[in-house]
């Protein structure tokens, strides 16, 4: 990772129960089942909410826009993605 990158992820500012209030029920869900479970992948958070795929696919990139959860690859499998919620305290 540059130094470039380490500080755009740095300063991006980081999101509230306020910016999730006006998200669709669905990423309210996964937002709510991330603050139980410290991280899951997709495939976790559509078992844990009985969402289909695409649908928790649609609510975690609109919690990315409003950059309330952090996404990271699995290190067992790089083809998943590990989500977390990164929301102020």
């Amino acid at each position: 990772m540059s130094t470039s990158e380490a500080f755009r992820q740095d300063t991006e500012p980081r999101g509230s129960w306020d910016d999730v209030r006006d998200l669709p029920p669905s990423a309210k869900l996964v937002a709510k089942v991330l603050e139980y479970n410290e991280t899951m992948t997709q495939q976790q958070i559509a078992d844990e909410t009985l969402l289909p795929s695409r649908t928790v696919r649609y609510a975690l990139n609109r919690l990315e826009d409003e950059h309330v959860i952090d996404s990271r690859f699995s290190f067992s499998d790089a083809r998943k993605r590990l989500y977390s919620l990164d929301i102020e305290a």
